[in-house]
């Protein structure tokens, strides 16, 4: 699989920080024995790319947050450094801290360390590149539309999803997911944790210029 194209340097000031990722990328990375080329190569980014996340120089979307923590077989929170000192079953609502990455917000909605990861998400309508992402990788997805409407493409068929439906489905199809409603869409979002050389895969519309992660 080829890196994926590195895309253009942030706006200073724009975007959410996230400074516990760079060293905890760089941490997870060494830990499971993964030279920087290798780890790269797994989560579908160039090395010069990963060496800039893991020195502070880029602040990777979510979607990438998924392919980074698939590659290291763990999990968003834990990249974030979002590990509580005991494995309690229960999630309270106010330890649930909104997180940006890429346009989108999320809640940790599940333990950490877990084979699954759940979350809580809310997609803006009309976010440029993450809109055009189309994902691959191993492992299953789940979802719940808990408030505006949700265009979920699934292989070469698009489904149109409201509050109360649900998908659930093979990351190995390839999927894209974006808001059909112009105050966005809220998710319940759960997804398996697998570890593989072709995590995070991500397509682009055609698959010769191979568009992926923001």
């Amino acid at each position: 699989m080829n890196p994926q194209p590195e895309p253009p340097a942030p706006a200073a000031g724009e975007g959410e920080e996230l400074p516990a990722v760079a060293p905890q990328l760089r941490a997870l990375r060494r830990r499971s024995g993964l030279t920087l080329e290798a780890a790269a190569a797994r989560a579908g980014l160039s090395p010069a790319h990963l060496s800039r996340l893991e020195t502070g120089r880029r602040t990777p979307s979510l979607p990438m947050l998924l392919a980074l923590a698939r590659t290291y077989g763990t999990t968003v929170s834990d990249l974030l450094g979002e590990v509580p000192e005991e494995r309690d079953p229960i999630v309270r609502a106010d330890r649930m801290e909104a997180q940006q990455s890429g346009g989108w917000t999320y809640w940790r909605a599940g333990g950490s360390g877990r084979a699954m990861q759940a979350l809580r998400l809310h997609v803006p309508q009309g976010r440029g590149s993450q809109e055009e992402l189309v994902r691959v990788h191993p492992g299953e997805e789940w979802l719940y539309v808990t408030g505006g409407r949700l265009r979920l493409r699934l292989g070469d068929t698009t489904h149109l999803l409201g509050p109360g439906d649900a998908a659930h489905f093979d990351s190995l199809t390839p999927h894209r997911i974006a808001a059909a409603s112009p105050g966005g869409v809220d998710l319940l979002f759960m997804h398996t944790l697998m570890q593989s050389g072709a995590a995070g895969l991500c397509l682009g519309d055609t698959a010769p210029d191979r568009r992926g992660m923001p």
